[in-house]
C-alpha cells in the first residue's frame, strides 16, 4: 500500500479541513502560483497540486524538507531499487544487529528496543547508499523510515514525551511512501525561515499556517528531526532532546511582530491565513500568541479581508480542553 503524505500524526494538521480550505481558495483567489510557506504536513500543497502550475513548499524543519522532496520533487527515481532495499531491511533478523545510536537513546522509550535497533540500522544503511542512489531516492528512503517509525512510536502523537509504564511491543515494518507525479509542474522546495523567505518570494497566492502557541515544532518532533538529519548529537533531559535549534518566533510573545513583518514583506495577489482559536485553551502552552483581532488588523492594512470559520475537533495529543473550537480562514485581496 505505502504511505501518502497525510499518513502521519502531526499537531495542527489540516488534513480534515483541507477540502474546505481548498474550496475557499478556489472560490476567492485567482492565480497559477501557490506558496505554502509554513507547509507542515504538506497536505495543503498536495491539495493544490493539480490546481496551479507552480508550487512553492517551505518549512524550516529538516524532516519536513526531506518529506517534501520525497513526495513532490520533480526528479527521477527507481522504485524497483527502493523496493529491494525495503525487502532486505524487513528480512533482517534484529537479534543479529548491533546496538546503535537509535537503540541506545530511544530503545524502550520512544520505541521498543528491537524496533529502535532496526530503525537505527536502516538509517545507518541509508547513509551507505548515497553513492548508489540519487538524492530523490535517498529522500524517499528517509521519508519512508520517518513514516514507518511514526506509525509505531510510543507517544500520544508528538515526541514531547514518551508513554511510561507500558510494555512496548515490536511492531515496526519498513514501508515506502507513494511519491506524486509532478512532471508537469514547477516545484520549488525550500527550508527557510518564513519571514526571510517572504522578502524574495513572488507568487500569486500565499497560504500561511504558522504555529500560534508556545509549542515549538522542532522540539515536538525532535526524534524525527534527529533521525532525518542523522548527526547523532548528545541528548538531554527526560524526553531525550538535542540542544535547541530551529526555534520559531511565532511561539513567543513576539509573534504579532513577526506576523506583521511577514505580511508586510509579501509580494503576492492573495494571502490566505489559517487560524484556530486555541487561545481559549486552559493550557498556557496551547494558548495562542496572536489574537484573532491582531491578525485581522494586520491583514486589513494589506488589503480587503474576508473571514470564514468552521467548527471542528482540533487534533490535540495532550490534555488541553478545547471547547467550541473553530478554524478561521482569512483571505486577503492584496492592495484593494
Amino acid at each position: 500500500m505505502g504511505y501518502d503524505i497525510w499518513n502521519r500524526r502531526y499537531t495542527g494538521s489540516k488534513y480534515k479541513l483541507s477540502e474546505w480550505i481548498i474550496d475557499l481558495i478556489e472560490n476567492n483567489c485567482v492565480g497559477n502560483s501557490f506558496c505554502d510557506i509554513f507547509a507542515g504536513t504538506g497536505i495543503i500543497s498536495y491539495s493544490m497540486l493539480d490546481k496551479v502550475n507552480s508550487l512553492f513548499i517551505n518549512d524550516f524543519l529538516f524532516s519536513n524538507e526531506i518529506i517534501y522532496k520525497a513526495f513532490f520533487e520533480n526528479a527521477p527515481y527507481n522504485m524497483t531499487k527502493l523496493e529491494n532495499i525495503k525487502e532486505q531491511c524487513n528480512k533482517e533478523n534484529v537479534k543479529n544487529l548491533s546496538d546503535n545510536y537509535c537503540s541506545k537513546w530511544y530503545g524502550n522509550r520512544f520505541f521498543s528496543y528491537n524496533d529502535a535497533k532496526l530503525i537505527g540500522y536502516i538509517r545507518d544503511n541509508i547513509e551507505t547508499l548515497k553513492n548508489e542512489f540519487n538524492e530523490k531516492e535517498i529522500c524517499i528512503l528517509i521519508a519512508s523510515l520517518l513514516y514507518s517509525a511514526d506509525k509505531v512510536a510510543n507517544t500520544v502523537g508528538h515526541y514531547d514525551a514518551y508513554i511510561k509504564g507500558k510494555n512496548i511491543e515490536d511492531k515496526f515494518i519498513f514501508d515506502l511512501i507513494n511519491p506524486y507525479d509532478t512532471r508537469e509542474k514547477d516545484i520549488v522546495i525550500t527550508r527557510y525561515d518564513a519571514n526571510e523567505y517572504a522578502r524574495d518570494l513572488k507568487c500569486d497566492i500565499v497560504y500561511i499556517d504558522p504555529p500560534y502557541n508556545s509549542r515549538q515544532y522542532s522540539r515536538f518532533y525532535h526524534v524525527l528531526e534527529n533521525i532525518a538529519s542523522w548527526e547523532k548529537p548528545m541528548l538531554y533531559g527526560e524526553a531525550l532532546k538535542p540542544a535547541p535549534q530551529n526555534m520559531s518566533e511565532y511561539c513567543r510573545s513576539s509573534a504579532p511582530i513577526a506576523f506583521k513583518k511577514l505580511i508586510d514583506a509579501l509580494n503576492c495577489k492573495y494571502i490566505v491565513v489559517s487560524y484556530n482559536n486555541t487561545y481559549k485553551s486552559k493550557s498556557s502552552s496551547s494558548k495562542n500568541k496572536i489574537t484573532l483581532e491582531e491578525i485581522r488588523s494586520i491583514l486589513e492594512n494589506k488589503g480587503t479581508v474576508k473571514v470564514f470559520d468552521k467548527s471542528h475537533r482540533y487534533f490535540n495529543a495532550g490534555k488541553s480542553d478545547f471547547t467550541d473550537h473553530k478554524e478561521y480562514i482569512f483571505i486577503v485581496k492584496v492592495g484593494d
